[in-house]
């Protein structure tokens, strides 16, 4: 059975941010980082339990997958799984998913 995942608008505000941000640099950079990012969010779905908790962050529906420079941030146990942010991992994950989705506890 294949498994799909769904972006949240907020996670899709996202991918659209960080392709943008490559873009104005170079534009075929962007693309190579869309079409991985996609690939990578179609393995995650395939195999949901990959990603690891951050109990310090968020209760444990949601999973962190490390993507190159990224986290992906997810519901696992969702079908399909639900993709709540995708984010470069040098901000500040902590006030970032306390803005996003509040502690989740």
């Amino acid at each position: 059975m294949r498994r799909r995942f769904v972006l949240t608008p907020e996670a899709r505000s996202d991918l659209a941010e960080i392709v943008s941000e490559i873009a104005d640099d170079s534009p075929d950079a962007a693309e190579r980082v869309r079409v991985a990012l996609f690939e990578e969010l179609r393995e995650l779905a395939r195999f949901p339990g990959i990603g690891h908790y951050h109990d310090e962050l968020l209760n444990r529906e949601y999973r962190f997958w490390n993507f190159g420079s990224y986290v992906v941030v997810y519901v696992w146990q969702a079908k399909p799984i639900q993709v709540i942010a995708v984010v470069h991992g040098a901000r500040d994950l902590s006030g970032f998913l306390g803005l996003r989705v509040g502690r989740g506890d």
